[in-house]
């Protein structure tokens, strides 16, 4: 049976197809990366050729052609180079688990956790402060520090968690970057390419370079922010937290139920408090259902359209109708997508955090902005 042919009879398609090839790479979900780092090494792998026509014999045994082939090499070539990394020694699984090791380094809190009850104490670890009777705002003392720390240590947590969640998004973004580098290289080396048509890949892997160092530093900081919280800053302390937030709620908190809730606790916050609990939930309140579309629109629709114009513009480049520019240029867009639905995420559950204080009578002194990064916007004056 003759063997598969990689080089389609017109050259000039044929370039273009491994440059979509490449481009696509750029494109895989973490999931999709995470499989096939798993996955074991292919057997019989010919030496390196530099002969291209030898080149695509050796790699007509991988389902997707270079791509394939970088992959196999960067696991089998530089898997010895890499020093495993220390076991975590702090697992932190849960928002509830954060705020339940806040709570131990504040100790003079044990008291006001006694006088709460276990119950009711777990539901605000859990963060279902709804369920909790706001009136022990004044019948517990310290009940309003128990809930600021709370607060921050969810918040904090939230942080860590997306950090890291974006930090292996950015080093898969790197990973298949490389590929796409190293074909334009080798396609360079055999004379198929000139320097120029490889720079659209060189830029890329630089651009996706800076994107994993910026990364690295916000999860570093994040994760600083958490364990200056838990004051364990300048311990031996490794976190361990989840590979992915909390899922979206399908529907948000709805305006009646929060007026009613409001109204409870609004009953037991006395004077000028109650003015200043009111402006931060109605704050509180508008950003959280704002947060909530952004998110369900970036993690749906978005993702959905940006994954059909890329598919679209990659069979338009096949067909000689998009420049390479015009296709890495795509692959931009839905990765800051890709981003973008991370973040949205994260600032759900951050402003989800923020309602429930309000409504045990906390006022937030900042918001997240939604749909800005994370970045927080000052509570109105009042």
């Amino acid at each position: 049976m003759p063997k598969k042919r990689l080089l389609p009879a017109h050259p000039r398609r044929a370039w273009r197809t491994r440059i979509g090839h490449a481009a696509l790479a750029l494109l895989l979900p973490l999931s999709a990366w995470s499989q096939t780092a798993n996955a074991p090494p292919q057997a019989g792998m010919p030496p390196p050729l530099t002969d291209w026509r030898g080149a695509n014999d050796a790699v007509a045994q991988f389902k997707r052609g270079h791509i394939d082939l970088l992959k196999w090499e960067s696991a089998n070539l530089k898997a010895d180079s890499a020093a495993p990394a220390a076991a975590p020694n702090l697992m932190l699984m849960t928002p509830a688990d954060a705020v339940r090791q806040a709570w131990r380094v504040h100790r003079e809190l044990a008291r006001t956790q006694s006088r709460l009850g276990a119950e009711a104490t777990q539901r605000v670890a859990d963060g279902r402060w709804d369920t909790v009777d706001p009136s022990l705002q004044r019948r517990v003392d310290d009940m309003d520090e128990l809930l600021e720390v709370a607060t921050d240590a969810r918040r904090a947590w939230l942080n860590a968690v997306a950090a890291r969640k974006l930090l292996r998004f950015r080093e898969a973004a790197l990973t298949s970057a490389e590929a796409g580098e190293e074909l334009g290289r080798r396609m360079v080396s055999v004379g198929n390419w000139s320097p120029l048509q490889a720079t659209p890949f060189q830029l890329a892997r630089a651009s996706a370079r800076v994107a994993l160092q910026r990364a690295q530093v916000a999860s570093m900081k994040a994760d600083g922010a958490l364990l200056q919280l838990l004051r364990l800053s300048g311990s031996d302390t490794r976190l361990g937290l989840p590979a992915d937030l909390p899922e979206l709620p399908t529907e948000s908190l709805t305006r009646d139920t929060w007026q009613q809730r409001l109204s409870a606790v609004q009953a037991h916050v006395p004077g000028i408090d109650a003015v200043r609990n009111r402006i931060a939930s109605e704050t509180a309140f508008a950003v959280l259902q704002t947060s909530h579309a952004i998110a369900r629109a970036s993690r749906g629709e978005v993702l959905q359209l940006r994954s059909f114009i890329t598919e679209e513009t990659l069979l338009h480049y096949n067909g000689m109708l998009k420049s390479v520019w015009d296709l890495l240029g795509e692959v931009g867009n839905q990765a800051s997508a890709e981003v973008d639905a991370i973040e949205a995420q994260r600032d759900f559950w951050l402003a989800e955090t923020d309602l429930q204080w309000t409504l045990q009578g906390g006022a937030p002194t900042s918001f997240v902005s939604p749909g800005g990064g994370g970045t927080e916007a000052a509570a109105p004056a009042h």
